[in-house]
C-alpha cells in the first residue's frame, strides 16, 4: 500500500484578486493562496486522501501564509521548503465581467523557480500512487531539471502520472520555447488535463478532435479537455464525450481547471478504480463530479475558498 495517494511538485504562490475600490478610488486586493499544484491537491485532500506537496516558498509573510494554508488543507507540508534568498512568488489577477482573468507575475526572483533536483524527495515519489505536475515549474532552471527528474522517477516507480500544462505567456521568452518545454514530458503522462486553447497550441491542430488524437499518439490514454463555460470533454479508448458545465453564478474562474482536475482524481480514488481498469463510463462519472465542484468554486474569489470557507 502506498504511503501517499497523490504527490505534486510545482509552484505555490499568492494570487491578489481585485475586490472593488475604497473611498479614495484605489483598488482593494484580496490575498488568496494559489498555484495550480496546491489547488489540485486541495481538491484531492478534501476527500480525506493522503497528499504531499514538493515546492518552495520564501522566508517571508506570504511564504508563512502559504505554509499555513497547505497544512489547513490537510496536505503534507514537510517537503515545502523555505528559501532564504528568494521571495515567494506573487500574481496579480485582473477579472473581466464574466470572471475570466489575466495575470501579472512577480516571479523573476520567485522561490518556486529555485527548487533543485537534489531537493526532490525520491522516497516520497516512490511511496506515492499518483504523481502530479504542471508546466510553470518548466519555465526556468533549476526547477525545470527538478521536474523532469521527478517525472522520470515517478514513471520508473510505477506511479500514475497526471499533467496540467498551464500556459502563462508572461513567464516564457516566446511561445515556441513554451511549446517545446511543455510538450517534452507528454510521453510520460497517463492522464492529461488541458484547455481547448492549450490543446491547439501544443498539438498545432485547429480542430479539437485532431488535437486530442495528437495527444493520444504520445501514449496518453485519457485526455480531459476543459472549455470554460461550455463544459469539458473526456477522450479515452476511441470515445469522446461532452461533459456539460455546472450552472454557476461565476465571479472568479482562477484555478477552476485545477479544481476540476483535482476533483476528478479525488472521485477516481474514492471509486477504487485503477487507471489500467478505468472505463469511459467511469471517466465520465468522475468528470461530471469534477465539473460540478469546479463550477461551484467559481462562485467564490480564489480557487481554494470553496474548500476553506468553513
Amino acid at each position: 500500500m502506498n504511503a501517499y495517494d497523490v504527490t505534486a511538485l510545482g509552484e505555490i504562490l499568492i494570487d491578489f484578486i481585485p475586490d472593488g475600490t475604497d473611498a479614495m478610488g484605489d483598488i482593494r486586493l484580496l490575498r488568496k493562496p494559489g498555484g495550480a499544484p496546491l489547488n489540485f491537491l486541495a481538491a484531492v485532500a478534501s476527500g480525506g486522501f493522503r497528499t504531499a506537496l514538493i515546492g518552495k516558498v520564501g522566508r517571508d509573510l506570504p511564504g508563512d501564509f502559504l505554509r499555513r494554508t497547505v497544512q489547513r488543507c490537510g496536505i503534507d507540508s514537510t517537503r515545502l521548503l523555505t528559501d532564504d534568498t528568494h521571495n515567494t512568488t506573487l500574481a496579480f489577477v485582473e477579472l473581466d465581467a464574466s470572471g475570466d482573468r489575466q495575470f501579472s507575475f512577480y516571479r523573476a526572483h520567485g522561490a518556486d523557480r529555485q527548487i533543485t533536483r537534489a531537493e526532490v524527495d525520491a522516497d516520497l515519489i516512490r511511496a506515492s500512487r499518483i504523481f502530479h505536475f504542471g508546466s510553470l515549474s518548466l519555465t526556468d532552471e533549476p526547477s525545470r531539471d527538478a521536474t523532469q527528474y521527478a517525472v522520470r522517477l515517478a514513471k520508473e516507480s510505477g506511479c500514475t502520472i497526471t499533467y496540467d500544462p498551464n500556459y502563462r505567456s508572461p513567464l516564457w521568452p516566446d511561445e515556441a520555447q513554451a511549446v517545446e518545454q511543455m510538450s517534452d514530458l507528454l510521453p510520460f503522462v497517463d492522464i492529461l488535463k488541458i484547455s481547448v486553447e492549450e490543446l491547439a497550441m501544443l498539438s498545432g491542430k485547429a480542430e479539437m478532435a485532431d488535437g486530442v488524437q495528437a495527444m493520444h499518439s504520445k501514449g496518453i490514454r485519457l485526455v480531459l479537455v476543459t472549455d470554460g463555460a461550455r463544459g469539458a470533454y473526456v477522450s479515452m479508448d476511441g470515445a469522446c464525450v461532452h461533459i456539460p458545465p455546472y450552472p454557476a453564478q461565476t465571479v472568479d474562474t482562477t484555478g477552476a481547471g485545477d479544481i476540476f482536475f483535482g476533483t476528478f482524481v479525488r472521485a477516481m480514488l474514492s471509486s477504487g478504480v485503477r487507471m489500467q481498469n478505468m472505463t469511459v463510463d467511469d471517466a465520465c462519472a468522475f468528470a461530471r463530479a469534477a465539473a460540478e465542484t469546479a463550477g461551484k468554486s467559481t462562485e467564490c474569489y480564489g480557487a481554494l475558498s470553496y474548500f476553506l470557507k468553513e
